[in-house]
């Protein structure tokens, strides 16, 4: 499928909605055996939010129970490449200390926020703290940073769609694209 983008650029499917749902389902089960049935879920928003509403039905149906709160963080701004500090944009509102942490992105790149909202759940005490990205572009990390749950390896280009944005549109695709100009 290809879709015509913001300034006439194209979208490709990179990974379908079916493959994405069945790779959800597999990560829940992952995800529980690993850190049992009740972490406090925090995605990181925006670009997390529909692989983390998907992810929470998932661990629901693997046997979990997990709470959730949200941390929005920031890098980029209205552009498309990080900026190198992150800032909260909001923050979470749930006791941290001595909870088991999953922190849920939509994708490692220059691994900042990543790395900055688990030094931060550290900081609060949390009991443990894991990470969970949808993507994982090998190659791209600023810093030393490795996702303890990775959905799919995401070769070096710009995606969208499932959450990701090209200046706040294409959210809503229901599958992960790449731009191509």
């Amino acid at each position: 499928m290809s879709i015509v983008a913001p300034e006439g650029a194209r979208i490709s499917t990179l990974f379908s909605a079916e493959e994405i749902a069945v790779r959800v389902r597999e990560l829940a089960g992952e995800i529980v055996a690993a850190m049992g049935p009740n972490p406090l879920v925090i995605p990181i928003l925006k670009g997390s939010f529909i692989f983390a509403a998907d992810l929470l039905r998932a661990l629901h149906e693997a046997g979990a129970a997990p709470d959730m709160d949200f941390i929005s963080l920031s890098s980029y701004g209205k552009g498309t490449q990080s900026l190198g500090e992150v800032k909260i944009v909001r923050d979470t509102e749930a006791e941290i200390a001595e909870r088991d942490v999953l922190l849920v992105d939509d994708i490692l790149e220059s691994g900042r926020t990543l790395a900055f909202a688990k030094d931060l759940m550290a900081a609060r005490r949390a009991r443990s703290v894991r990470t969970c990205v949808l993507l994982d572009k090998k190659g791209k990390l600023a810093v030393d940073m490795k996702a303890d749950f990775v959905g799919f390896d995401c070769a070096d280009k710009f995606v969208v769609g499932y959450g990701m944005d090209v200046a706040h549109a294409l959210r809503q695709l229901p599958f992960v694209g790449v731009v191509e100009h």
